[in-house]
């Protein structure tokens, strides 16, 4: 037996056509295809219907909720197909996907890619190339980088780990403004690390909460001196007051004694 398929007319077998059905439904029902069912490839018998604003329909025939979606010339996505009826909603699909696209590419493009650096010491580190060195760490860990702090023992110093110990502490100490330990101090053969990681607060935001305390200080001082200005002219005016209403008091003294 020789069904119409859809090759153009040309006629097919039955087998031919049940594998194609069953091609599609396997790449419809597939894990790896995570969008969603639309239109006529939904399954199910009824759904409950979203409107397009959001709205909700109630339970509708398949075939009414598609003809809905088109007189709309909306798309039918099923958006939750464990529902019992699959809940759908009507939108236009192409624009949804685009949309989806777009916030995809942008996390991609929002998201950083941590690189970790290394900073190296001695355990008898002068205190000016501590300095220099730390000042490093910490303009990594601004910039968002993690950081890989490392004592190198030679010889003898490998009894004294202490001494090591106490370098990593005073760096940990000098850049806590900037980042956190995330990896405490350990032996590693002849040298002792500790990972450090860029805090809550990057160089960015330190400037712009440096320059938002400056705003605000000149706003502080701004209206402090405004309400100084304010107060200096009230007193004046006390004064002037005090001053006319003492004229007054001598001027009607001196009438009374003319009077009299």
């Amino acid at each position: 037996m020789f069904d119409i398929g859809s090759r153009g007319g040309v006629p097919i077998s039955h087998q031919e056509r049940n594998l194609r059905d069953a091609q599609e439904r396997r790449a419809i029902a597939t894990p790896a295809n995570q969008e969603p069912r639309i239109n006529d490839r939904i399954r199910a018998r009824e759904v409950r219907l979203v409107g397009p604003e959001g709205d909700q329909i109630g339970v509708r025939p398949l075939p009414e909720a598609i003809a809905m979606a088109h007189d709309l010339d909306l798309d039918l996505v099923e958006v939750a197909d464990k529902a019992d009826p699959p809940v759908c909603r009507i939108m236009d699909y192409g624009k949804y996907k685009y949309e989806q696209s777009q916030r995809a590419k942008e996390s991609r493009k929002k998201a950083t890619h941590i690189l970790v650096k290394e900073m190296k010491y001695r355990p008898k580190i002068g205190p000016g190339d501590f300095d220099t060195k730390t000042r490093k760490v910490e303009e990594f860990l601004g910039d968002g980088s993690k950081v890989k702090v490392t004592i190198m023992f030679r010889g003898r110093e490998m009894q004294h780990p202490e001494l090591g110990r106490r370098i990593l502490d005073r760096v940990a100490e000098a850049v806590e403004h900037v980042g956190r330990i995330e990896t405490y101090p350990k032996l590693e053969g002849r040298n002792m690390t500790m990972l450090l990681g860029p805090g809550q607060a990057t160089r960015r935001q330190r400037e712009e909460a440096v320059a938002r305390e400056h705003a605000e200080a000149e706003a502080r001082a701004a209206a402090e001196a405004e309400a100084a200005e304010a107060e200096a002219e009230a007193e004046a005016a006390e004064a002037e007051a005090a001053e006319v209403a003492e004229v007054a008091e001598v001027a009607e003294a001196e009438d009374a004694a003319e009077a009299s």
